[in-house]
């Protein structure tokens, strides 16, 4: 029987600081999640962040911040590919709260893929796929989001996937202090950028979130 380090109860006493309504199912889908995480984490390096609190805090609050962003803002959208996912930050708390949204994760690195296939696999994530690849290399239908979190500048991003989105789709880039440079450096004539605050409870660090169109 597995022991797990992370209880329901620390999980869901972080997730009732945010203003989600998480069913019991959920909160055992992301205790489910945190526990691999910290397990897998000690032999493959999925994130540098370890102890406990910092993960609930730094990782799962903060990836569920973009969930309350997107119920907020109502944004469109049922496929949502997530660029760079390593640890699978924010892409399998998205999946677990939004199971209405058809997720794909993609990595170039395999060791991180492999791990995200065993998180949907023991957390029943039917909604969740993963791709092993470049994410310039990759050839998928073309999707209503592209999310990203400390994975490329904005330019980067916006010129590896944007065969990947759809005509009225959108990028949501999960991103710290407010990046001037990179949203000057995206064409004006051809995409529209917005920037809204992302909250995270207890964090005092600065998270924002930019949205990207074409014009």
């Amino acid at each position: 029987m597995t022991t797990w380090t992370v209880t329901e109860t620390s999980v869901r006493d972080a997730v009732a600081r945010t203003d989600l309504d998480v069913s019991a199912q959920q909160i055992g889908q992301l205790t489910r999640y945190v526990n691999l995480l910290l397990q897998w984490n000690s032999t493959y390096n999925l994130t540098s962040i370890t102890s406990v609190d910092s993960v609930l805090k730094l990782h799962l609050l903060d990836s569920l911040s973009l969930v309350s962003a997107l119920n907020t803002k109502a944004i469109d959208g049922k496929r949502l590919l997530d660029v760079g996912s390593g640890g699978g930050l924010p892409v399998v708390p998205l999946a677990v709260m939004r199971p209405d949204i058809d997720c794909s994760a993609v990595d170039a690195v395999k060791k991180k893929t492999v791990f995200l296939k065993q998180v949907s696999a023991v957390c029943g994530l039917k909604n969740l796929h993963v791709c092993h690849d470049r994410v310039e290399k990759l050839q998928l239908p073309a999707f209503d989001m592209i999310t990203s979190r400390a994975f490329a500048s904005l330019f980067d991003m916006v010129t590896w996937t944007e065969h990947l989105l759809s005509e009225n789709g959108q990028w949501l880039a999960m991103k710290g202090k407010l990046p001037v440079d990179e949203i000057a450096a995206l064409p004006a004539d051809r995409f529209d950028v917005t920037v809204s605050d992302l909250i995270v409870p207890g964090l005092e660090a600065q998270r924002h979130l930019v949205c990207i169109k074409k014009k």
